[in-house]
C-alpha cells in the first residue's frame, strides 16, 4: 500500500536512517574501545530495526499492515531506549553521548506515535464518511 509520501514520512525515513548509522558507529566504539559485545549487539539490532520497519511499511498491504509495521518500529525504538539507559548506567557511554542519542531516539518515538495516530484517525474518518 504505497502511500503518497508526505513531509513527515520523509522526515521519519531520514531520521531513522541517520539514527541507524549512529547505532552502527556506537557499536563499533563499544566493541573496539570498550570490548563490550553483548549489549552492543542488542542495541545494534533494535536500533537499526527501527528504520528497516519504517521502510518495510512503504509497501504495506493495508492500513492495518502499515499501522502494524510502524507499531513494531515503535517497540524497537522503546527497546533501544532501554539499551541506551543500560549502557549509560553501566558507564559504557558517558552522559553527553547518552543525552544526544537518547534525544534522537525520543524524537523517533514521537514521530512514530504521531504517524500511527494520523493513520488511525484518517481511517476512522474514512469509515464514518457515508
Amino acid at each position: 500500500m504505497k502511500n503518497s509520501r508526505n513531509r513527515t514520512d520523509s522526515l521519519l525515513h531520514a531520521k531513522s536512517y541517520s539514527f541507524a548509522l549512529r547505532m552502527i558507529r556506537m557499536t563499533k566504539f563499544l566493541q573496539e574501545d570498550k570490548k563490550e559485545f553483548i549489549l552492543s549487539k542488542q542495541i545494534l539490532r533494535s536500533g537499526t530495526s527501527i528504520g528497516a520497519l519504517i521502510r518495510e511499511s512503504e509497501f504495506a498491504q493495508s492500513n492495518a499492515d502499515f499501522i502494524n509495521k510502524l507499531s513494531v518500529s515503535l517497540k524497537e525504538a522503546n527497546e533501544t531506549d532501554y539499551w541506551l539507559n543500560l549502557l549509560k548506567d553501566s558507564d559504557y557511554i558517558d552522559e553527553n553521548s547518552f543525552n544526544s542519542i537518547e534525544a534522537d531516539c525520543g524524537e523517533l518515538m514521537a514521530l512514530l506515535i504521531s504517524s500511527i495516530k494520523t493513520v488511525k484517525n484518517n481511517q476512522m474518518k474514512k469509515e464514518n464518511t457515508p
